[in-house]
């Protein structure tokens, strides 16, 4: 048999076949198609800049309005939405949980100044596959576009551990009311409903001094110090029961089954490629 090596093995003699044409591997994939959602106009020119010295990356639209943005967003369907949360007409967190309502297979990104532990863990029950802080460096973000665009996840490592102590904060505090007595219960849900002592006391047909009691056996066991406190903590349990209940369903596609929201996550120092 007649022909020659390629190093990999025999290729037999082809006179009229052409050579093969070698293509960029860019032109071989469709680009990253990004929407920018920032209330401000040098922020949103900044990270288009930013990505436009990828060639793998195009952005499609940008806007700083919520109502504006989710429009465009349904209209354009991008890859990736990199989205502020704080907006004038409303929250980029809202943005992502309406857009992945109609369509999942959009990414959210929350690129934000605030590492606020609450909103964190609102953009990852709204199915935000990131949340990074802008303080974060260039090539990073650029990485963590690719990242997500890819299927994977990428949180600031100090954004995980705030959202790992508001968790365990949380877990805690639930366990401690699901052991109250449903006197107990009842009374730290009235506390919640801002009654003072004398009219819980009036609601339940108790002596005034044991609902005080009652009061201050339940703040040392919640480890709080003010009645406050314990009206602010019923008050972020049931929004993390409502949050759950209207968005764990999309957002479970996303997570992983772990103890916290945060866990498997990408650190946005070193995102995974």
């Amino acid at each position: 048999m007649s022909g020659e090596s390629n190093g990999r093995g025999w290729l037999k003699d082809q006179p009229s076949a052409r050579p093969a044409v070698q293509t960029s591997p860019v032109a071989n994939q469709n680009p990253i198609r990004v929407y920018l959602v920032d209330d401000h106009e040098v922020v949103r020119r900044g990270v288009a800049s930013l990505l436009a010295t990828d060639d793998t990356i195009e952005v499609v639209g940008e806007s700083g309005s919520a109502v504006d943005a989710l429009r465009e967003i349904l209209d354009l369907r991008p890859d990736v939405v990199v989205l502020d949360n704080h907006l004038p007409d409303g929250s980029g967190i809202d943005v992502c949980r309406e857009m992945r309502a109609v369509d999942p297979s959009i990414k959210g990104l929350i690129l934000t100044s605030y590492d606020d532990a609450e909103a964190i863990s609102a953009a990852i029950l709204a199915g935000a596959s990131g949340y990074v802080l802008k303080r974060i460096e260039g090539n990073s973000l650029v990485s963590g576009v690719h990242l997500i665009a890819g299927g994977h996840s990428l949180i600031d490592p100090l954004v995980a551990s705030r959202v790992v102590e508001q968790m365990e904060m949380q877990k805690k505090s639930l366990d401690v009311i699901c052991d109250l007595t449903p006197q107990q219960r009842k009374i730290f849900l009235l506390i919640a409903q801002g009654m003072t002592n004398r009219q819980i006391a009036e609601s339940l047909y108790l002596a005034e001094k044991t609902v005080k009691n009652h009061v201050t056996g339940l703040l040392a066991r919640l480890g709080l110090q003010h009645r406050t406190q314990a009206a602010l903590l019923a008050v972020r349990l049931k929004g993390a029961e409502v949050a759950s209940t209207r968005s764990a369903p999309r957002a479970a596609t996303r997570l992983p089954a772990a103890a916290s929201p945060a866990a498997g996550y990408q650190s946005a120092r070193r995102p995974a490629v």
